[in-house]
């Protein structure tokens, strides 16, 4: 009889403190949320300094992040929104859904960054990679690519971070030119694909000779698989940088708690697992440094317009694209 009083005793004081845990909701793309992304990392260690329940929620790729919050304005259930890049932050910052992080931070990026939104979490240069045993020489410029009968996978402007990187890239390298030189790529594109994963599985199906990425990428195929034979190629007009952030919605209901995260996000618990995991720079170097393969195709230049500009030429290079696509 006192065992059951005992238990029945425990039980009612459990409740209380079950209901009292504080949980923070994380809106991402779904590749930081899968079991080989980084989300399970960022997860526990998260979780094992703050007492409380990080739930990740996958939404699309980088460009539909936005476009939910939009879509939910106030109304939205995230704490945080993680995965914009630069291309994204005027519009996201237009929105007036978001509010300051307040924290001043010193990062490996390899431009000067400073946002009162948003906090870079990771970054890199987009590339297009192939493999060495099927492509032994990769064309050294878009003019160049547009002029071979080599064919790539690209991923869509509308929904996806890197597809609208490209657009960007094209005009930051070409300006006036970018229509003339999306007409002549035009007949090299297989397919638009609406993310990230779906065009590198299709490259890596033999689907395309190239793919739109990371010149990170062929770190992961050397040190996951031992494979050296995927290259990144680097063009003369440059890379185009991408740089990832996150930030803190105004309408959450646990300021406190999204602030905590934003902070840890900056430390070695949350970056050491980007390089492996997202396979992208992360924006304060851990201790360990970085991994084998990971300089191995750093660009000599870097191509990167503002989140202003990049949001004023948007629209422009968007229907430039697509008017190229439609022929």
């Amino acid at each position: 009889m006192k065992t059951t009083l005992l238990a029945a005793g425990l039980a009612t004081i459990a409740l209380p403190a079950l209901a009292e845990t504080l949980v923070l909701t994380v809106l991402t793309y779904d590749s930081f949320t899968s079991e080989w992304g980084p989300g399970p990392a960022v997860e526990a260690a998260f979780e094992a300094t703050c007492a409380c329940d990080l739930q990740f929620v996958p939404a699309g790729d980088g460009a539909a992040l936005l476009a939910r919050i939009q879509l939910e304005g106030a109304a939205s259930e995230a704490d945080i929104v993680l995965g914009l890049d630069t291309s994204l932050t005027a519009a996201a910052a237009a929105t007036g859904l978001f509010a300051p992080h307040g924290i001043t931070a010193t990062t490996a990026l390899p431009v000067a960054f400073e946002d009162p939104l948003f906090l870079p979490f990771d970054w890199g240069w987009f590339a297009f990679v192939h493999d060495r045993t099927r492509l032994a020489e990769a064309p050294k410029s878009f003019e160049a690519l547009a002029a071979s009968d080599l064919k790539i996978v690209i991923q869509d402007p509308r929904s996806s971070t890197p597809g609208l990187g490209l657009l960007l890239w094209v005009k930051a390298a070409y300006g006036d030119r970018a229509a003339e030189v999306w007409a002549a790529l035009a007949d090299n594109i297989v397919t638009v694909t609406p993310g990230w994963s779906e065009a590198y599985g299709l490259f890596l199906e033999g689907e395309a000779d190239m793919v739109l990425s990371y010149t990170t990428s062929p770190a992961y195929h050397l040190i996951v698989e031992s494979d050296d034979n995927k290259a990144a190629a680097l063009f003369d007009e440059g890379q185009y940088l991408q740089i990832e952030v996150a930030g803190k919605l105004a309408a959450t209901d646990q300021p406190a708690l999204a602030d905590q995260f934003l902070a840890f996000m900056l430390t070695d618990a949350f970056q050491a697992a980007i390089p492996q995991t997202n396979w992208m720079y992360p924006a304060v170097t851990p201790a360990a440094g970085l991994p084998e393969g990971f300089d191995t195709f750093r660009p000599a230049k870097s191509l990167l317009l503002s989140p202003e500009e990049a949001q004023a030429v948007r629209d422009v290079a968007l229907a430039e694209w697509q008017a190229a696509l439609a022929r």
